[in-house]
């Protein structure tokens, strides 16, 4: 069959309309695109996140694992812990310049920007974590559960410190990855001076110990499986974890735990924040 001229007009021109309806139909999606990926990134905030005040964030993904040791009696029995929710955690300690944008003020002994802010007691730290929620509109900063602090200072490993074992001639060597006794000149440093654990986060053992949420049991006896918080009421006892630039090697253990007054903060003794995933 053959098409005249006139058809042949009509169909280029169906043709060219088609062509350019699906232009604006792609550049129409490009900008939904767009505004899809800025609600995603709101929502999902990614493996890393930086908050209003420039504190880092590494997120751990939900998991299982063993925790404690049976080196000592307060990190036995050994159990298997599996957390159902994935999380954030500091990348590193909360320093002081950090602290002081929230709280105005900074106590700490040994002065510095960049280093881990100290003498602070965990009721400080509640104090601070309100403070921050309140200046960015939300409820998800807290303080790890012990569960959640060795998991993440694990990084999937079960040897005693989250990079493996030492070798004395060849490496891995801990004064690499911490501040401690030996190397310390007994005060803190800048975060982030050493080397990170496989997950990616700096001073898991040493600088200055941690404070957890949970408070103190002498076993876990009768730990959750959740690896859910310990509270035994707001003066009880309060777990600190991961050792100090005064501790001795064996208290860099990713499973040693020691305890302090919730009222009491001394310039060993600091924190790293979590945020919910």
């Amino acid at each position: 069959m053959r098409i005249g001229t006139k058809q042949v007009i009509i169909i280029l021109a169906v043709l060219l309309f088609a062509i350019s309806a699906t232009g604006c139909t792609s550049d129409d999606n490009g900008s939904d695109n767009k505004a899809s990926s800025s609600t995603a990134s709101s929502g999902d905030l990614g493996d890393e996140f930086t908050n209003s005040i420039g504190i880092e964030f590494q997120r751990i993904e939900a998991g299982s694992f063993s925790m404690g040791t049976s080196k000592y009696a307060y990190s036995q029995p050994v159990h298997e812990v599996r957390l159902r929710n994935s999380f954030y955690i500091g990348t590193y300690e909360v320093t002081q310049a950090q602290w002081k944008a929230v709280m105005g003020s900074n106590p700490s002994s040994s002065k510095g920007d960049n280093q881990p802010v100290e003498s602070v007691s965990w009721i400080d730290v509640q104090d601070f974590i309100d403070k921050l929620n309140e200046l960015e509109g939300t409820t998800k900063y807290r303080l790890p559960t012990e569960a959640e602090w060795e998991y993440a200072a694990r990084a999937g490993t079960n040897t005693l410190y989250s990079f493996g074992e030492i070798n004395e001639k060849e490496g891995p060597f801990l004064k690499d990855y911490a501040w401690y006794q030996v190397n310390s000149y007994d005060k803190t440093h800048n975060v982030g001076e050493k080397l990170p654990n496989p997950w990616g986060l700096y001073d898991i053992h040493g600088n200055v110990w941690e404070f957890v949420q949970d408070s103190w049991v002498d076993s876990y006896s009768g730990a959750k499986e959740d690896g859910s918080a310990v509270d035994n009421g707001v003066n009880s006892m309060r777990v600190t974890r991961g050792g100090s630039y005064s501790s001795k090697e064996n208290a860099l253990y990713t499973a040693y735990r020691t305890k302090n007054d919730p009222r009491d903060g001394d310039s060993s003794t600091g924190f790293r924040l979590v945020m919910d995933a």
